[in-house]
């Protein structure tokens, strides 16, 4: 009898699968947030949160890293994107690209630090049960 897998235990996806998902779902959240609030909002720090976690089950034992490295990457390159094209949805509108990526950053920060600390932790329990199981 084969024994059910953990949670812990599902992530099979590779690295670059992870990243690409990672970006679709949070540039998804952005649009979403834009169209109903008109601005980046608690929707997409929600959604980011949710998101890191999601990414953290999903990819892989062997590309951890790069899970361990893309929540930071994701927001700050979804805000040079807005920053450069909206600046007004993260920032004064008469801010410029830099200002504006700053003002998304430490109005988002939370969101940041709270998906970013739970995409770790997520890790570190899954390479723990990875050694167990080993």
């Amino acid at each position: 009898m084969t024994q059910a897998r953990t949670l812990w235990e599902e992530g099979r996806e590779p690295g670059r699968a992870v990243v690409a998902l990672g970006v679709a779902v949070a540039l998804t959240a952005v649009i979403v947030d834009l169209a109903i609030v008109g601005r980046v909002s608690l929707f997409f720090d929600l959604c980011f949160v949710a998101l890191c976690i999601g990414l953290a089950l999903a990819v892989r034992p062997t590309d951890f890293f790069v899970v361990g490295v893309l929540p930071p990457l994701i927001m700050v390159g979804l805000f040079i994107l807005l920053g450069f094209t909206r600046p007004d949805v993260i920032a004064h509108p008469q801010d410029g690209v830099v200002q504006a990526v700053v003002s998304g950053l430490s109005h988002h920060s939370g969101a940041l630090v709270a998906g970013y600390v739970l995409c770790l932790v997520t890790l570190a329990v899954r390479q723990r049960m990875v050694r167990v199981d080993s």
